[in-house]
């Protein structure tokens, strides 16, 4: 920038402008200096302002016991007059008769949407509530990305003076270092997470750091948390609490895993000890509900035999009343003496004729009923499997029987099957004849 001096005017200067780097707040300063001397703020029209995009540039007018701004957001490239400057216009005319030069102090500030500084936490003590003898040293480190969004709160909070990125992580570095010690420390008693397991929970870590964080830059240092970025947990792996905490979980988590497989084994051997007293229970239920269902076919099938043996009972008795009747003595002559009986012939006619009768349209009957089962085709064959769960085999089961067990869970595609005409046990998928057992199967009927 190219500055010349005139000592009747005050300076005057072609241009001013900000040509750092990495800065929160610098002043602006013909020679470089950061003073404020009356001559230093001798500023003149048709000097040339350029605020670049992201920075503010403030003008900063001492009035009595008040300090007045102009506030000016890049991009801005002009020439300074009254015109540009709302506050000039006003304290001129009245502070200095409308001459130049006036009297300001200048301020550019970054509003840069990203600005970064790293942390680091050197190593402080992590407890766990479980093992609180043993003390295991963490550190941790970052970066913290921020803005400033609320420029008029900022300068309140920290006044118009040269603020360099390291000013405000100076500032603010107890507050980082007590949010992330305070939220690492508790972590372990507050949300359970084991010490050597926290690394694996960074991300929740870091959330829970921002959240506190973020209010207290807002509220005290008036800059906007844009990010915080917890990149590391770092273990001091050669502590002896460390390498101790990390024997005692170890025993601890090997004795827990011993007991859990003793508990999980034994619960799993009485579930099979109860799932075999209930699979034979079904199966004799089966058993004898099969051996029924035969005996009442057996019966039904051989009706009709039945139905001659009890009429040839009741014909029987019938013949023998006939001959009996025959021999009945009617009144006449002595007692035994054996005389025809005319009466009794003809009712042993009548009865024996009407017994003939329905003995004759017993066996038309019973002919019919023969000839009807020899005319009705056998019943189709059976089909029947012995299966086999757990070694022990069961059976045979005939083709409702394995449906059955199909809807109960007991009979599966994985279990082993056989039948007469097999070579040898074959899994129930693989039996072409049983797979529509498998295919849609009913769920159970609802309880009565």
């Amino acid at each position: 920038m190219g500055i010349f001096s005139n000592k009747s005017e005050g300076g005057f200067m072609d241009v001013i402008r900000c040509d750092e780097k990495e800065y929160l707040v610098w002043k602006w300063s013909p020679l470089g200096s950061a003073n404020s001397s009356k001559k230093e703020n001798a500023i003149r029209y048709g000097s040339n302002l350029r605020v670049k995009d992201g920075e503010l540039a403030v003008f900063a007018y001492q009035q009595k016991d008040a300090t007045l701004y102009d506030f000016i957001i890049g991009p801005f490239d002009q020439t300074i007059k009254t015109a540009n400057f709302p506050i000039l216009t006003s304290i001129v005319g009245l502070a200095y008769g409308g001459a130049s030069p006036f009297q300001a102090e200048i301020y550019f500030i970054n509003l840069s949407g990203n600005i970064q500084i790293k942390f680091g936490i050197p190593y402080f003590d992590v407890f766990d509530p479980r093992f609180l003898d043993f003390a295991v040293p963490m550190a941790a480190r970052g970066t913290i990305t921020f803005n400033i969004t609320d420029y008029k709160g900022f300068i309140k909070l920290n006044r118009l003076i040269n603020f360099e990125l390291e000013d405000l992580n100076k500032q603010i570095k107890d507050a980082v270092s007590k949010y992330v010690k305070g939220v690492i420390t508790n972590i372990p008693d507050e949300h359970k997470i084991p010490v050597l397991q926290m690394e694996k929970k960074i991300l929740f870590i870091n959330d829970l750091i921002a959240s506190y964080l973020k209010p207290r830059l807002e509220n005290d240092f008036g800059v906007n948390l844009k990010g915080f970025d917890l990149a590391v947990i770092e273990v001091d792996k050669e502590s002896e609490g460390y390498n101790e905490l990390r024997i005692v979980t170890a025993e601890q988590t090997m004795k827990t895993t011993v007991t859990q497989t003793d508990v999980s084994l034994k619960n799993l051997l009485e579930m099979q000890e109860i799932n075999a007293k209930n699979m034979e229970e079904s199966l004799l239920i089966q058993r004898e509900e099969a051996q029924r269902a035969q005996k009442l076919q057996s019966e039904t099938n051989f009706i009709g035999a039945h139905a001659l043996n009890q009429q040839t009972v009741v014909l029987k008795a019938g013949a023998e009343s006939l001959g009996n009747m025959g021999n009945m003595n009617m009144g006449t002559g002595e007692e035994g003496s054996g005389g025809m009986n005319p009466a009794g012939m003809m009712t042993g006619m009548m009865m024996g004729g009407a017994m003939g009768g329905q003995m004759a349209n017993m066996m038309n009957q019973v002919g019919q009923n023969m000839n009807q089962q020899q005319n009705t085709p056998p019943p189709p064959p059976q089909i029947q499997y012995n299966i086999s769960i757990n070694g022990q085999t069961s059976g045979p089961f005939n083709w409702q029987q394995l449906q059955q067990m199909v809807q109960s869970g007991q009979l599966l595609t994985n279990t082993y099957v056989w039948k007469q005409g097999m070579v040898g046990w074959e899994l129930a998928a693989n039996v072409q004849e049983l797979i529509s057992l498998f295919v849609s199967v009913p769920p159970p009927p609802p309880q009565v």
